[in-house]
């Protein structure tokens, strides 16, 4: 149906995510019927400016007058978001009164749910004065409160869009963290974070080549795995650790990369490196996969990592060398564009906000019973 003319018994929500990779934030209109379909209108991309993306790797760590630059960045983020709304409505050829509301996730800054907090930066209070639409904001916070690690969120997503009876699916979303959705043949949802993503990826490639990512993984596949220095990072105990779990870059950042090297290959080529952290992420996740699920009919790969062409074929290898001999594909095979999936999230996410309905898992993020999740600033 056409954009300016959405359904009587439908809504519209916009979705807003700017991930652990810092470059910008993606933003997908979308409209849901009543038994929770949904069609995406309009797609857009926003960057954020260089001296945006420094601060907010800054803000990472603790730092001097970091409440006043917390909140400027907020500021600065409400501002991008804002004309990522504009571009999604202008390609829609709609007004801002046609959307319900928008689902903004924030910059995820620390995420610490073993000290009971996550902070998403934001100023969703200014974002609804800017667009002129309702926001949703701070979806983790309530899932953290009910004992939960407020992460992953996207496996209820995953399942209400991608899970089909009788078949096991896993949905592997590699952003800046990557994390697994394993939508049982059975209806039955499990998923957490597996490890690092592109995070360590984009930090190294721009450290050595003053590359914002590797684009198609060439850099990485120019490079050789150093075996040493791969089951040393392996070693890290997160990956050990049972689910429910979750993580970001509190753990994995530069300064843990470079322990590492420093412990094991100190003189290592740059090229190897970058091979050696495409093997942690491609170890990471599929050591997941064969833990949770080697029985999977198909593996769907979402988020900047589906380009990374080899990682992909990492990914591809261990799962055969594993026994698995599920099929790798990419969530465009399901209809929905990799890098539009944790956008609709959020929109998704906003609707059951804004309908007053669960959005979290209790058996994926360890809550305490299904909850509510976000805070609504009206339009």
């Amino acid at each position: 149906m056409p954009a300016s003319t959405p359904s009587h018994d439908s809504a519209l929500y916009i979705g807003l995510m700017s991930g652990t990779s810092l470059d910008g934030v993606d933003g997908t209109l979308v409209e849901f019927d009543a038994n929770d379909r949904h069609t995406s209108l309009a797609s857009a991309y926003v960057a954020f400016p260089d001296a945006l993306r420094a601060e907010l790797m800054a803000l990472q760590g603790p730092g001097e007058n970091e409440i006043d630059r917390e909140a400027r960045a907020a500021n600065q983020i409400a501002a991008h978001y804002a004309h990522c709304v504009a571009a999604l409505l202008r390609r829609a050829g709609l007004t801002p009164e046609a959307v319900r509301a928008i689902g903004a996730h924030g910059q995820t800054i620390r995420h610490r749910p073993d000290a009971g907090y996550t902070r998403q930066t934001n100023n969703p209070a200014l974002l609804a004065e800017l667009s002129g639409i309702a926001v949703v904001a701070d979806f983790r916070s309530r899932d953290i409160a009910a004992g939960g690690q407020g992460a992953p969120l996207a496996p209820a997503l995953h399942q209400a869009l991608f899970g089909q009876a009788g078949t096991t699916r896993v949905l592997v979303n590699i952003g800046g963290i990557a994390n697994i959705s394993v939508l049982d043949r059975d209806g039955k949802v499990s998923g957490f974070d597996t490890g690092p993503g592109n995070v360590l990826l984009d930090a190294w490639i721009n450290a050595r080549k003053d590359q914002p990512y590797d684009a198609d993984g060439a850099w990485g596949a120019s490079g050789k795995v150093l075996p040493e220095l791969l089951k040393a990072m392996l070693s890290e105990p997160y990956f050990a650790l049972p689910a429910p779990k979750s993580t970001g870059r509190d753990l994995f950042h530069p300064h843990w990369l470079a322990t590492m090297l420093a412990q094991n290959d100190p003189a290592s080529a740059p090229a190897d490196v970058q091979a050696t952290l495409t093997a942690l992420t491609a170890s990471s996740i599929v050591d997941a996969i064969l833990a949770h699920a080697p029985q999977a009919d198909a593996v769907y790969i979402c988020g900047g990592g589906a380009y990374n062409g080899f990682l992909m074929r990492e990914i591809t290898h261990l799962l055969r060398a594993g026994g698995c001999q599920a099929d790798l594909l990419s969530t465009q095979d399901l209809g929905v564009p990799p890098n539009q999936v944790e956008a609709i999230a959020f929109a998704w996410l906003a609707r059951r906000c804004m309908l007053g309905l669960a959005g979290n898992l209790p058996q994926v993020t360890g809550a305490a019973g299904p909850r509510v999740l976000g805070a609504i600033y009206p339009a």
